[in-house]
C-alpha cells in the first residue's frame, strides 16, 4: 500500500467539500479493510485453486510491484477530478490507487506464507495497523495538503516509489532463492 501516493490520489480525484471527503475517507478505508482481509485469509486457497506456487506467485507478484513503483517514480498524475467519486470507492480509490496488483501480490504471498494462527493474527493486525494509517491519511487530508502542499506529497509519493522498489526486488530474490532452495 502506497499512503502518500492514495493520498495525493485523494485529493487530485476529489474536489468535494470537507465533510463529503471525510465520508469517502471512512467507506474508502472500510472497502480497504474488507479486501485486504479476503486477499490474507483466502491466499492459500487460491493459490492451490490456480496451482500457483509461492515462489512463482512472489516473483510475478515482485514485477508488478516493480512497476508499481516505476509508475510511482515517473508516472503522470491524474489533472482532472472524478464526476461521482461517492460511486467510486472500490474503483479507482480502493483498487487499483490504493491496493494495487503488487499489494495484492504481496498480501497473498504474505497470506499464504503464514502458517501458524499466531502468524496469521500478526499480519492480520500489521495490516489493519497500515489501513488505518491511510484511513487517518484519507480523513484528515484536507488538513495535510495545508501543510504539505500538493509539491510536498508529490515528493513523498516518489520516495514511497523507492521504497516499494526495493521491497519488489526482495520480493522477486525471496522467490528465486525458493525455487531453486538456496
Amino acid at each position: 500500500m502506497t499512503p502518500f501516493f492514495s493520498l495525493l490520489m485523494f485529493l487530485i480525484l476529489t474536489k468535494n467539500s470537507l465533510e463529503s471527503r471525510k465520508k469517502l475517507a471512512l467507506k474508502t478505508t472500510l472497502t480497504i479493510s474488507i479486501l485486504v482481509s479476503i486477499l490474507l485469509f483466502f491466499g492459500n486457497h487460491i493459490f492451490f485453486m490456480l496451482g500457483i506456487t509461492l515462489e512463482a506467485f512472489r516473483v510475478g507478484a515482485g514485477a508488478l510491484l516493480f512497476i508499481t513503483a516505476i509508475s510511482l517514480i515517473n508516472g503522470p498524475l491524474p489533472s482532472e477530478p472524478l464526476e461521482d467519486i461517492n460511486s467510486s470507492i472500490v474503483v479507482p480509490l480502493a483498487i487499483p490507487i490504493t491496493i494495487g496488483p503488487g499489494t495484492i501480490g504481496a498480501i497473498l504471498v504474505m497470506g499464504a506464507s503464514l502458517e501458524e494462527t499466531s502468524e496469521v493474527l500478526k499480519g492480520w493486525l500489521a495490516l489493519y495497523l497500515a489501513v488505518f494509517s491511510i484511513g487517518l491519511l484519507l480523513y484528515f487530508a484536507n488538513e495535510i495538503e495545508k501543510v504539505t502542499k500538493k509539491s510536498g506529497l508529490i515528493v513523498l509519493s516518489k520516495i514511497t516509489g523507492l521504497v516499494l522498489a526495493a521491497l519488489s526486488a526482495q520480493m522477486v530474490l525471496s522467490g528465486i532463492k525458493g525455487f531453486f532452495e538456496i
